[in-house]
């Protein structure tokens, strides 16, 4: 075998703390190794040429790069030697930047372990054997769980790129949590009026169909063909008789069920349409609250329906959906604001959320755009704000910023201020974050206004002074001293945390999700909208915190995405899977239970069962590999005798 290998100095990445030239020339003395160099920059145009001209000029049947991470530019490199002539699995990758040059300082140290690092990638490469891909067909037919803003736009750039697209929202309607603001920050237009549009194209699009009040049941299968079961919750209503028409919210007498659109702010009727605008504008029964469902009388809302759309015995109904690619984009939640006990804790009906304001705020909430205190109905005069309530905190274990708290706190001074021009609005805050278009702008303007006062410092406790105010209690740490606020009404802006159930979502798609539940793109930099399962995209908030431009533009980001795997009729399948030694399997089935994708099936080999895997299915992670008591299944590119060669190389070192 002959095998070049190139050391990179990547600048002073690399060669500022690894001595390259020593490693390439003692990786010349490494066996089967006829060519060794130390470029400057392997990943660089020049770099690539010149693995490929090494190739040809010295024949060579496999080529070891020692650079930055496999992660990051692994796939660059097999493109390269596969231009050269060469399987893309004959190439080998050592990682001494990370591994190395960014771990320690002494040269002598660095310059030896880079050493041993290639003389074991290069012990692999002796074992490599060629790999090829399986064709297989696509199903272009897309998957966007959740039908906020980001879930929206992914939709309708499918849509408009001719894929059908399967929408799948577990609340009533679409619009997410946009639909429930009052207005936009920075240029405090109606968050209705601009998201409206889009909701209504979603509702007239041939190519979207959408299952509103729905989740996901469960999901199998592989990139271009998944299969997806979808729960359809019971509305107690059948959409398809429903027009939305409202007869029966106007006559149902149950009006004391808590306005869920409305974040508890006001009350409803067991019968509900969720607002307006809602796509699809559609009734649902909340069988919590509804007389007939509880004690078997009533029945006022069928009787006044002019279509016959109630149905008291409707159940959860499933259906199948068959798609190429998955848009994951279920937004997020507040945090459990009520932990905080200086702040009473949820006790005082004057200390309210912001998402509670906006439906204050806004004219389709429940006091009809009327800034009152939910105590007494009365109109506030001094509100209090209070940032990162749930965000910045280890504490809780939410020490991350929320991004976006302090726009909307500026935006909802701002509306304060034009609601009630005798108010006056204060702001307790840490930090001012306010790093997008206009935004400082926008902040600075409801400071110097709108009069808004702004504290920087954190607020100790909240109380009740007994006549009917309550008294805000921090520090000014610009002043250095303790502040007390006599305020009406207190808005805490709370942090966000990852959509209830984003956990149960990510196994299901089989995919990652970091310690705070949001989903972990493939790679931080160059794929923040892929995952490590192929044909699984991110989009919105599921995947980080951000506000709604970045939501609508990693929504299109997602769809790009879909329309480019879309783009070809056949995929190819990754070589590196499982294999079974079908004279060494004994059917235990302990890889069946193991396999997280469900790749491995038990089948019956001349009347004896025997493990299998489904090689498009299988995702190489090798877990199954790493269970098996008998040693039947290696994964390709991994096998034991090559792992057990970088093993003896090491050894030897």
């Amino acid at each position: 075998m002959r095998i070049g290998v190139f050391i990179c100095h990547c600048g002073s990445n690399i060669g500022g703390t690894v001595d390259c030239a020593k490693v390439a020339a003692l990786a010349a003395t490494f066996p089967d190794v006829v060519y060794a160099t130390d470029p400057m920059y392997t990943c660089a145009e020049p770099g690539q040429a010149a693995i490929e001209e090494a190739i040809k000029n010295y024949q060579l049947d496999g080529v070891v790069v020692a650079s930055c991470s496999p992660r990051m530019h692994e796939p660059t490199f097999r493109r390269t030697v596969e231009r050269a002539g060469l399987n893309r699995y004959m190439f080998e990758m050592a990682n001494i930047r990370e591994h190395v040059s960014w771990i320690g300082k002494d040269i002598e140290a660095n310059t030896n372990k880079a050493a041993e690092l290639v003389k074991m990638a290069v012990a692999k490469l002796r074992n490599n054997k060629a790999l090829h891909a399986a064709s297989f067909d696509v199903n272009k037919k897309v998957l966007v769980i959740g039908g906020g803003v980001a879930g929206i736009q992914a939709a309708l750039d499918c849509a408009e790129g001719g894929i059908p697209v399967v929408l799948v929202e577990r609340e009533a309607t679409i619009g997410g949590k946009m639909a429930k603001l009052d207005k936009t920050f920075p240029t405090v237009d109606c968050s209705a009026c601009i998201l409206g549009p889009k909701m209504v194209d979603v509702a007239q699009s041939p190519n979207i169909t959408t299952y509103a009040y729905s989740e996901i049941e469960s999901i199998s299968g592989y990139v271009g063909n998944f299969t997806v079961t979808i729960r359809k919750k019971t509305t107690y209503v059948d959409w398809s008789k429903c027009t939305g028409c409202g007869a029966c919210t106007e006559k149902c007498p149950s009006k004391k069920t808590p306005d869920a659109f409305n974040e508890v702010t006001g009350l409803t009727t067991a019968i509900t349409i969720a607002f307006p605008q809602a796509i699809p504008k559609k009734a649902v029964i909340n069988a919590q609250h509804c007389k007939k469902l509880l004690t078997g009388k009533c029945g006022v809302c069928a009787k006044t329906c002019p279509t016959g759309a109630i149905n008291y015995e409707m159940k959860d109904e499933l259906v199948t959906e068959t798609v190429g690619a998955i848009v994951a984009a279920t937004g997020y939640d507040l945090v459990d604001w009520t932990q905080y006990e200086q702040y009473g804790g949820g006790r005082y009906p004057d200390v309210i959320t912001s998402l509670q304001y906006e439906r204050l705020l806004s004219a389709s909430g429940p006091t009809g755009g009327h800034i009152v205190r939910p105590s007494d109905g009365k109109e506030p005069k001094n509100v209090v704000f209070i940032q990162c309530v749930g965000s910045r905190d280890r504490s809780i274990g939410r020490p991350y910023c929320s991004g976006f708290c302090c726009m909307y706190t500026a935006k909802q001074a701002v509306l304060t201020k034009d609601h009630m021009p005798d108010s006056q609005s204060y702001v307790f805050y840490m930090d001012i974050r306010a790093n997008g278009k206009l935004y400082d702008e926008f902040q600075r303007r409801a400071v110097e206004e709108y009069g808004t006062e702004y504290i920087r410092g954190r607020v100790s406790k909240i109380y009740p002074d007994g006549k009917g105010h309550l008294i805000v209690k921090g520090a000014d740490t610009l002043l250095g001293q303790a502040v007390e606020v006599e305020a009406d009404l207190v808005v805490l802006a709370v942090g966000v945390e990852a959509a209830k159930g984003a956990a149960r979502l990510a196994e299901k798609l089989r995919i990652s999700y970091d310690s705070y539940g949001f989903f972990m793109e493939s790679h931080v930099k160059l794929k923040p909208v892929e995952t490590n399962t192929a044909g699984v995209y991110l989009a919105g908030v599921c995947q980080g915190v951000k506000d709604i431009p970045a939501s609508v533009a990693q929504g299109s980001a997602a769809a790009a995405k879909v329309l480019s795997l879309f783009s070809k009729d056949k995929l190819q399948s990754d070589p590196q899977i499982s294999q079974v030694d079908i004279k060494r399997c004994i059917a235990c089935g302990k890889c069946v239970q193991t396999c997280p994708f469900g790749a491995i099936e038990l089948f019956d080999f001349r009347g004896q069962q025997k493990a299998r895997v489904i090689e498009t299915v299988c995702q190489g992670c090798g877990l199954c590999t790493a269970t098996c008591p008998q040693g039947a299944i290696q994964l390709a590119h991994f096998t034991d005798n090559q792992i057990l060669a970088e093993v003896d190389a090491l050894c030897q070192c």
